[in-house]
């Protein structure tokens, strides 16, 4: 997947999470981190795809999705299986808010 791709799949990603305030992006090699309030929920890798952590809210609301390392070495995360259902994607990633670790401090 090309940059320009990952682009346009990052600004579908934000307009389908625009009910949610404390979203926001971080471009990394080539791809895309999501954060809600802090706290990692997602990304954009090489497949091009949204992927989501691994939390129970996750796994409850995406039962149908399998996971896969999204890049070599990472560890693995679920393929985004409600994207096109904003509401349901909203509500997924408000509920893993709690899931999730907290973001490390830099020193």
């Amino acid at each position: 997947m090309g940059k320009e791709q990952n682009k346009r799949m990052m600004e579908y990603v934000m307009d389908q999470l625009c009910g949610l305030s404390g979203v926001r992006n971080i471009p990394m090699m080539g791809g895309y981190v999501f954060y809600y309030n802090d706290r990692i929920f997602g990304g954009i890798y090489d497949s091009g795809e949204l992927m989501i952590k691994i939390t129970e809210t996750s796994r409850a609301s995406m039962p149908d999705s399998v996971p896969v390392a999204p890049y070599q070495g990472a560890k693995e995360m679920l393929p985004c299986t409600v994207l096109e259902d904003r509401e349901q994607l909203q509500q997924m990633v408000a509920g893993m808010w709690a899931e999730l670790p907290e973001r490390k401090r830099k020193k």
